[in-house]
């Protein structure tokens, strides 16, 4: 990964879980070409990685503000990630739906 390359890791809050947000958010991450993952917790929330150009991840950032139709999107919060956290995506692709933590 190069220097305009960041990584941000995210829990979004709200209604998340049983309206296809971990899906929505894997289709949406690979149409921009980012790298991470996406999973349900076992606290509601919705967490994921993301990992690309900057710009691109701060769109994606914006776009889980939103989710998908029918989620309702109550808090965002985002730290800086690692690669650490990417490498947690199943070997061979390049953004993975992971197990409920």
């Amino acid at each position: 990964m190069n220097a305009a390359h960041i990584v941000r890791r995210v829990v979004v809050r709200g209604l998340v879980q049983r309206v296809g947000y971990r899906a929505w958010a894997e289709h949406v991450a690979l149409q921009r070409g980012l790298e991470g993952w996406v999973r349900n917790r076992s606290d509601g929330t919705v967490e994921a990685v993301f990992a690309g150009p900057a710009s691109v991840v701060e769109g994606m950032i914006d776009a889980c503000r939103r989710g998908p139709p029918g989620a309702q999107v109550d808090t965002l919060e985002q730290r800086e990630g690692g690669l650490d956290d990417v490498a947690l995506r199943r070997r061979g692709e390049m953004f993975s739906v992971l197990p409920t933590a």
